[in-house]
C-alpha cells in the first residue's frame, strides 16, 4: 500500500486537443506518470486519492478553445481532464482538511492529485449513503435539482409538472420532487428503457419516446389536456418550441443548468431524510477504472447510457 511521501505511477486521462461538435473517445487518452504522496512545503494545497469521476454534460463545454471567453476554466490539450469527484484526502497543508478526510469538487481526471486550487472543495461529513451519491444527488446535479424546483419552478399540490431529459442526473431528481409534492409528473425521454425507467422505477405518472412523436405539440396536448404549469427545461429547440404552446396561465420554466454549492446546508436537510426513508430512488451508471472514463463521458452525448454516470477509480 502506498504511504504519504512515496513516489508512485499514477494514471490519468489526458485531453488529447480542442474540440469542435460532441467529444469523442479520440479525444482523450489514458497515460501513466509519477507523482509524489505528498504536499510541498509552504504550499497549501492537499493531495487526494480520487475515488469516484462524475462524467457531465458541462465538460464537453471545456473541451473547446476558449476564444478569448473568459471567467471559466477550459482543458488544456496535454493535461488531464478534470470535473466533479470524490477524494479522500492522504496529505494536507491547508488548515480546513487533515489526512483522512473524504471530500467531494472540482479534481482531475487522475489516481491522484494534487489540488492546490481548494474552494471549490467540501468536506464529506454524511457516509451512511454511497459515497458516489456525492457526485449526482448529494453534489451539483443534486443542488441543480434543488435550486431548480424549490426555488424558480415552485411546483405546488395538484399541479401539471414536465420534465425534459427526465432520466438524466437531475431530471430523475426533478420528476420524483414534483411527486412527493402531490403533483402530476411526465418525463420525455430518448428511448424506451428510459421511459421504462421513468414510470416504473422513479414513479413518474407517465413518460414518452420524444424520437417516436412527430408532432410534438399533439403529444403534449395528449398528455397535458389542461396545460403545463411548470416545465424544466434541458434540451431547448422543437421541444420548447412545443412546450410555450401548452403552457398554462401563470406557468413557470425554469432552464436548468449547473449549479454549485448553493443552498448546501439546506439541500443536505431535505435530501438525506429522503434518501435514508427511501422515498427518492436514485439510479446509477457506474463503470471501473480510468481507462473506462473516456467512453463513459462521450456517451452522454450519443445517447448509449443514461441516469448518473460515474466513473470508479478506487473504492477506499
Amino acid at each position: 500500500m502506498a504511504r504519504v511521501g512515496d513516489e508512485v505511477s499514477n494514471k490519468q486521462v489526458i485531453f488529447r486537443n480542442y474540440v469542435t461538435g460532441s467529444p469523442k473517445e479520440s479525444d482523450m487518452y489514458v497515460t501513466t506518470a509519477a507523482i509524489k504522496l505528498k504536499v510541498p512545503e509552504g504550499s497549501n494545497a492537499l493531495l487526494v486519492k480520487n475515488l469516484y469521476l462524475s462524467c457531465d454534460p458541462l465538460m464537453q463545454f471545456f473541451m473547446r478553445d476558449a476564444g478569448g471567453l473568459t471567467g471559466y476554466k477550459f482543458y488544456t490539450p496535454g493535461s488531464p481532464v478534470f470535473g466533479y469527484g470524490v477524494a479522500k484526502v492522504l496529505d494536507s497543508r491547508h488548515p480546513e482538511f487533515e489526512a483522512g478526510d473524504l471530500v467531494w469538487g472540482t479534481t482531475k481526471w487522475e489516481e491522484y492529485s494534487l489540488i492546490t486550487e481548494t474552494e471549490s472543495l467540501i468536506k464529506i461529513h454524511h457516509t451512511d449513503v454511497p459515497l458516489s451519491y456525492y457526485t449526482g444527488i448529494l453534489g451539483m446535479p443534486g443542488m441543480t435539482a434543488y435550486a431548480g424546483f424549490y426555488e424558480v419552478g415552485t411546483p405546488k399540490k395538484g399541479e401539471f409538472v414536465f420534465v425534459s431529459a427526465a432520466s438524466g442526473a437531475v431530471g430523475q431528481l426533478l420528476g420524483q420532487f414534483a411527486k412527493l409534492e402531490g403533483c402530476y409528473v411526465v418525463g420525455s425521454a430518448g428511448s424506451k428503457e428510459k421511459v421504462d425507467l421513468l414510470k416504473n422505477k422513479l414513479g413518474f405518472d407517465e413518460a414518452f419516446n420524444y424520437k417516436e412523436e412527430h408532432d410534438l405539440n399533439a403529444a403534449l396536448k395528449r398528455y397535458f389536456p389542461e396545460g403545463i404549469d411548470v416545465y424544466f427545461e434541458h434540451v431547448g429547440g422543437k421541444m420548447l418550441d412545443a412546450v410555450l404552446l401548452n403552457m398554462r396561465h401563470n406557468g413557470r420554466i425554469a432552464v436548468c443548468g449547473m449549479i454549485s454549492q448553493y443552498n448546501l446546508d439546506e439541500h443536505e436537510d431535505l435530501v438525506l431524510p429522503y434518501i435514508r426513508e427511501k422515498k427518492i430512488v436514485y439510479v446509477e451508471d457506474i463503470v471501473e477504472g480510468l481507462e473506462s472514463g473516456p467512453a463513459a463521458l462521450v456517451g452522454l452525448f450519443t445517447g448509449r447510457n443514461f441516469v448518473k454516470q460515474v466513473v470508479v477509480v478506487a473504492r477506499e
